[in-house]
């Protein structure tokens, strides 16, 4: 495998609106996101992804761009874009902006011209189609609920729009437009960007017949990714875009990627794949409902097992993923992958152990390394995410009482990953002197950045351990380039792998039952290097020993003769 600057990176992902607001509007900003880098320095972060920032009308908080060229003025200027780049760039550590290229918002000068002129060329850089007998062009419901079709005002004719109706989809068949893409990513990247996470891009291809699918639901309506899957050739559009941009750039791209087809993992992340890497969401789409977060099941845990470590066997041939335990379209990771008895402090430490020492690219996500967890919602009027008011609109339809439908949207809301960053245990957890956009979680007092700095043992700190552990001159090769080897899948409760390569061999061992373990080793114990009961100088696993005993929620990664 050729070897890239990346490779042995840790990334963070930050939610600008929810990081820290500096300005008093209740709205996190560049500002905040400026004044923090030496705490994410502090974590042992490399990369940042910032989830958009671009100038919108945020329908869809910032998924829906207006702008491509500007900021959105309740994150700040350009100039401090300017400036967090060169401050990043003093601490060796690196910017990646959301490229959401899909769609873009209805408000876009481009849309605009489209719909003064719907048959003239601006038009084209959309989907418009007649309808069918005074119906939609096709049967297909968006991702947010609701028909793809809305319909062009004076005329005979739709627009498609897979997400909001706010969000027309950018017609990618059309060169010039495609052009023009190219053109604003190398703006950036001529900037001083990094690289980019690419959101929803496996979107770009379509059917072109958009052809009627089997409905799926009582609404008469087929879910518009089925479109997505018949659809052939998005790989072209794909190279031609890396070609043209992130490759003349050496840029580092993390794609968002669902409804690929399998064999095609190394077209899309081998040698000459065409992003560097592609976020691994195996373990997310285990709570998949067939109609939606009202029917979605519980996480199992043996299923989560086989689903992560699968990943990795299959991902190894190729290259690598991006491991993730949440991020802003995900509920919080403390909540949803560990059982009742491990949503603690030492279960989460266990549940971090498990993701950052995977073979991969390691993201956290903001306030993960302090164990954020899932708020306690009261009313669907606390939400402001669209989607969870679809979902809850269409539990109801299904027959929940409004009791069911929230407890659904509590469980798997991205809001939940959206509540404000805790920084402290003052007001509003210190990110914000004023009303804050969404409500703060309010278990701040307990779990917040400035508590567990002054804690040796705390989340916070061991999440410093962990990343540090796996940076370390020592075991960096190991854990970036080292084989990801499954071991005791058959023990009920323990999640364990090897990482090994020709000169080390690291077992990394977590006890997820309620009860203590014991594992007995394929060879012997020759250090501890990392412990979330004891500091690993204090372990009490001895040097030489065949046998580890694990307590609930204990994790070890032991150098193994």
């Amino acid at each position: 495998m050729e070897r890239k600057w990346w490779h042995d990176k840790v990334a963070y992902q930050i939610y600008p609106k929810s990081f820290l607001d500096t300005n008093g509007d209740g709205i996190g900003d560049l500002r905040g996101i400026i004044s923090k880098l030496d705490y994410l320095k502090s974590l042992g972060i490399d990369i940042i992804w910032l989830s958009p920032i671009y100038k919108s009308p945020f329908v869809d908080q910032g998924y829906d761009i207006s702008d491509y060229y500007a900021i959105a003025e309740e994150f700040g200027t350009m100039e401090e874009f300017d400036e967090l780049l060169a401050e990043a760039k003093k601490r060796d550590m690196h910017i990646i902006m959301d490229l959401v290229i899909n769609h873009c918002s209805d408000k876009h000068e481009w849309f605009q011209k489209a719909l003064k002129d719907p048959d003239g060329e601006y038009a084209d850089y959309f989907y418009f189609r007649k309808g069918k007998n005074g119906n939609p062009p096709s049967n297909y419901r968006s991702y947010f609920g609701g028909s793809c079709w809305e319909k062009v005002p004076g005329t005979d004719k739709y627009y498609l729009h897979m997400f909001a109706k706010e969000q027309p989809d950018l017609n990618w068949e059309n060169e010039k437009l495609r052009q023009k893409l190219y053109e604003m990513i190398n703006w950036w990247l001529d900037k001083g960007l990094s690289g980019f996470r690419i959101d929803a891009i496996i979107n770009i291809k379509k059917n072109l017949d958009f052809p009627d699918f089997e409905p799926d639901a009582e609404d008469g309506l087929a879910a518009c990714y089925k479109m997505v899957e018949s659809a052939e050739g998005v790989g072209e559009l794909l190279e031609e875009l890396k070609n043209n941009t992130f490759k003349k750039y050496d840029a580092f791209t993390v794609g968002e990627v669902f409804n690929m087809k399998p064999e095609e993992l190394p077209e899309f992340i081998g040698e000459n794949g065409h992003f560097s890497t592609i976020f691994d969401f195996c373990a997310q789409c285990l709570s998949d409902g067939e109609h939606g977060w009202y029917d979605a099941p519980e996480i199992d845990f043996d299923t989560w097992r086989k689903a992560i470590l699968g990943s990795q066997l299959e991902t190894e041939k190729y290259g690598f993923k991006a491991n993730i335990i949440e991020n802003h379209d995900e509920p919080r990771g403390a909540s949803r992958f560990l059982p009742k008895h491990a949503q603690n402090p030492a279960g989460i430490k266990m549940l971090g152990t498990v993701s950052v020492l995977l073979r991969g690219i390691p993201f956290i996500y903001q306030g993960q390394e302090i164990g954020m967890q899932n708020a306690k919602w009261n009313s669907i009027d606390e939400y402001d995410d669209i989607s969870t008011k679809d979902q809850y609109k269409a539990a109801l339809a299904a027959g929940l009482s409004k009791e069911q439908a929230l407890a659904a949207c509590g469980r798997m809301s991205r809001d939940n990953a959206r509540t404000p960053m805790q920084w402290s245990d003052e007001a509003n957890a210190g990110f914000t002197t004023a009303k804050p956009w969404l409500k703060v979680n309010e278990n701040y007092k307990a779990i917040n950045v400035a508590a567990q700095e002054k804690d040796p043992s705390s989340v916070l700190n061991y999440y410093r351990r962990l990343v540090a552990l796996r940076k370390s001159d020592e075991y960096k090769e190991l854990f970036t380039y080292g084989r990801c080897v499954p071991a005791y899948e058959d023990t009920d409760g323990i999640m364990a792998y090897y990482r090994e390569d020709e000169n080390k061999r690291v077992l990394v061992v977590a006890n997820f039952g309620s009860k203590e373990a014991q594992i007995r080793l394929d060879g012997s114990v020759k250090k501890v290097l990392l412990s979330n009961t004891n500091d690993a100088e204090k372990s009490t696993v001895s040097v030489g020993a065949s046998e580890l005993k694990l307590e609930s929620c204990e994790v070890l990664v032991v150098l193994v003769k």
